[in-house]
């Protein structure tokens, strides 16, 4: 389904702050998987999302999408298979205009059409947000400006997912909010990957959550995956030994000297 092959790419290349930031890295996705992407900051977790979102072109190796050989497409064309939601629950919405109004534009580029308000769209919508079970369904005509951090990001969440696309990229997407609005939102995630049958890439520090969400987790350490773990393996892994590899990995970081993320 996703193929990233021996990718490669290096930032200020012939300079002294020169940065090989992917170093023939290799992932295969099947249909359906939700892979946990954890690692330490510098270990290459978002810069392989931007690789693979098209926010830059690689130096080499090559990336495939549905049997689609995307590795030349702008993130513009990419942006109509991939969704990607970031950390600040802040963007990705009109923050003045009605949590209705954003799921219109939303909707809008789906339908290749302008919302009209009908009664039936608007059923189309209530009927979205209520399983959520955030209330958001009663409060359509809110700003999305009044809502919580994790309201906004759940709305966020489902204007990057309403076109199904076929692949969803989650980049710390909890990391802005509390906990329990991280906890809801890891909630809402689930059901709606879990609806949608979405192939789903979500990075998170939270090492606990890197094996209880999804049926996939992977640990990245200068910009290799160096662990991958499904199956019966995945399931026997405990903790602690995860803990133990990460903490691995963050030492081989420190030995780099790259800035360590805080647990």
């Amino acid at each position: 389904m996703l193929k990233v092959n021996n990718i490669y790419k290096t930032f200020e290349k012939g300079t002294a702050i020169e940065k090989k930031a992917l170093k023939g890295l290799n992932l295969h996705l099947r249909e359906g998987d939700f892979v946990t992407v954890i690692g330490s900051n510098g270990a290459g977790k978002s810069t392989l999302f931007n690789a693979i979102s098209g926010r830059f072109q690689i130096d080499s190796g090559a990336i495939h999408l549905d049997r689609e050989d995307i590795t030349g497409l702008s993130e513009h064309k990419r942006a109509c298979k991939i969704g990607r939601l970031m950390q600040d629950p802040m963007k990705g919405t009109a923050p003045s205009l009605s949590i209705l109004e954003n799921l219109s534009l939303a909707y809008g580029r789906v339908a290749k059409g302008i919302f009209s308000g009908t009664r039936a769209e608007v059923k189309y919508f209530t009927e979205l947000l209520e399983p959520l079970e955030l209330g958001l369904e009663t409060r359509l005509k809110t700003p999305i400006g009044n809502l919580s951090g994790g309201q906004r990001q759940a709305v966020t969440l489902l204007m990057c997912t309403i076109s199904s696309p076929k692949l969803l990229l989650l980049d710390e997407h909890t990391a802005a909010l509390d906990p329990v609005n991280a906890k809801k939102i890891i909630e809402v995630t689930e059901k709606i990957v879990e609806r949608s049958k979405l192939t789903t890439m979500m990075i998170t520090h939270d090492i606990r959550e890197a094996l209880r969400v999804g049926n996939r987790t992977i640990v990245m350490d200068d910009g290799e995956v160096i662990l991958d773990l499904q199956g019966e393996e995945r399931k026997e892994f405990s903790l602690e030994k995860l803990m133990t590899f990460y903490e691995g990995s963050k030492r081989n970081a420190l030995s780099d000297d790259r800035i360590l993320l805080a647990q």
